[in-house]
């Protein structure tokens, strides 16, 4: 596959193991075992998946994801020996795509990485009939994964973009959470529909000028969400 993976974790065994694992799939990986020296690879270099661990030392998980999110788009899969539905949330309110609890299958650990990489590396794919989308001052370029309003550029995550495009694409169309899990996350996606609310209240956080009273991405009660 030639996709550049970073791990982060300090059980070097899980490191080791991990890293064995992807680089039999033709993986290139890069480890880190600490929160600063995963933040420093992730801005020297570009990956197409970072599996990030929650409890690290010097930063969080929680922290090393919020801050790569103020540069980098690519797709942060969380690993998280708590079984709390808190952690996996906030987690996602920090802006990974995704999470995995310890202790956990080699196999899935695989299959999610496979299923997020081939959602959002497009390079390879057919091009989208239409690759730019522009409504109401929200300008969404499928090619590049660039989105911006009133000509300001907005930093979404893989999932995040996921959701306004095919609500930005079908205008008007009120899909329920359980449809945007499935149509987004998969079906063989394990989480809720809590998920899709974290996405959609992070996602309105920075496309809104007030969040809680939405323009863009609306909310028909009892029903779910739509572009206005």
């Amino acid at each position: 596959m030639g996709q550049r993976i970073l791990v982060v974790d300090d059980e070097k065994l899980i490191v080791k193991g991990i890293r064995f694992s992807l680089e039999q799939d033709g993986m290139e990986v890069d480890c880190a075992y600490d929160g600063e020296e995963a933040l420093r690879l992730a801005g020297q270099k570009e990956y197409d998946m970072i599996l990030l661990d929650v409890m690290l030392p010097k930063m969080t998980g929680f922290e090393v994801c919020q801050q790569i999110r103020e540069f980098s788009s690519v797709p942060i899969i969380m690993l998280t020996a708590k079984g709390d539905d808190m952690d996996k949330i906030l987690g996602l309110d920090y802006g990974a795509d995704d999470y995995i609890t310890k202790p956990f299958n080699i196999l899935e650990v695989k299959a999610r990485i496979k299923a997020i990489i081939r959602r959002t590396n497009r390079k390879d794919a057919p091009k989208e009939p239409t690759a730019l989308l522009e409504m109401s001052g929200v300008r969404l370029d499928c090619d590049s994964r660039r989105v911006s309003i009133e000509g300001k550029e907005i930093n979404l995550t893989a999932k995040e973009f996921e959701v306004l495009e095919l609500l930005m694409r079908n205008q008007g169309k009120v899909y329920s959470r359980e449809k945007l899990l499935q149509l987004v996350w998969g079906s063989d996606y394990p989480g809720d529909v809590r998920t899709v609310d974290v996405h959609i209240r992070r996602l309105r956080e920075k496309i809104e000028n007030v969040p809680s009273e939405p323009v863009y991405v609306r909310t028909k009660w009892g029903v779910g969400y739509y572009f206005a």
